[in-house]
């Protein structure tokens, strides 16, 4: 029997930081039925003691006044976020999931019709907030970065302070999370998508063409261009969404090549952990996750 009230579509990305979830956000906010915001959830939710100075609480204050969105637009005047931004210090105390529809309302007000998907990219988060959320459909994508990568990406700040292992508690990090979220995803219930940097980076169409087939909606050339063609309103994120020339072409960072991580080869020698960088980044496809209890 067909539902009487169509769910709306809430895409989320999931993944370690510095792992390409800003240029993905884009690249799919540049289909047209797509609507990238960024660490939306992050922005939604409520600052907690000690986070006054964050980003998220002060854009409820003066900063909205000040940091433009990826749209182009400040903060204040962009036609999502614009009057959110205004409304929530007095609304803070509502729950995630009422926050998000008055978000997902602006977002169709603001294009004139109602997107396919919307996408948050909200990095590092480790629970589902509108899992019990019957009105949504929520699909994940989880992105990960090669471990030889990320680690020489997240070393350079150990390199500069003259650390001995400039590599070590970013290479931890890398294995204790991801295999973390492996694990989480796999019991969240939700449909799961898994995606590598790598894949995405150096055969953008075809990974691309896989991710809009899960989807189901029709590829799209203009993802291939996020710059120029997207319509994300991201707020919170990598700086590459202003970039230009960083964000013009989905493109790979080939740098660790140069000065690959020593402690990052040894690692991928322990069968478990070359394991999991092939599982996670070279095995582009669905995941089937267990359904869990209500």
């Amino acid at each position: 029997m067909r539902e009487a009230v169509l769910k709306r579509r809430l895409l989320l990305i999931r993944g370690l930081g510095h792992s390409g979830t800003t240029i993905l956000d884009l690249a799919l906010g540049a289909h047209p039925q797509l609507i990238g915001l960024g660490e939306a959830a992050r922005i939604l939710q409520s600052p907690g003691p000690g986070e006054e100075n964050r980003g998220p609480s002060q854009l409820r204050g003066a900063l909205r006044f000040e940091r433009r969105c990826s749209c182009g637009a400040i903060a204040a005047d962009c036609p999502v976020w614009g009057d959110l931004l205004e409304w929530l210090p007095a609304n803070d105390r509502l729950p995630l999931t009422i926050k998000m529809q008055r978000l997902l309302e602006a977002v169709d007000n603001a294009s004139g019709t109602t997107p396919t998907w919307v996408v948050d990219s909200f990095q590092d988060d480790f629970h589902l907030p509108f899992h019990h959320a019957d009105d949504l459909e929520i699909r994940i994508i989880h992105l990960t970065r090669d471990l030889r990568s990320w680690v020489h990406s997240r070393s350079r700040d150990g390199r500069r302070r003259g650390h001995w292992w400039p590599g070590l508690k970013p290479l931890l990090r890398w294995c204790r999370i991801n295999a973390r979220y492996e694990s989480w995803l796999l019991r969240c219930g939700k449909p799961v998508f898994r995606l590598g940097y790598e894949e995405l980076a150096l055969d953008p169409e075809a990974t691309l063409r896989r991710l809009c087939c899960w989807l189901q909606i029709p590829f799209d050339a203009r993802m291939l261009r996020p710059h120029r063609h997207s319509s994300s309103h991201q707020l919170a994120g990598n700086r590459v969404r202003f970039d230009a020339q960083r964000s013009g072409a989905i493109q790979y960072d080939g740098a660790w090549m140069k000065e690959t991580s020593v402690l990052a080869q040894m690692a991928l020698m322990l069968p478990w952990v070359s394991s999991l960088n092939r599982r996670l980044v070279y095995s582009c496809s669905e995941v089937d996750a267990v359904k869990s209890p209500r």
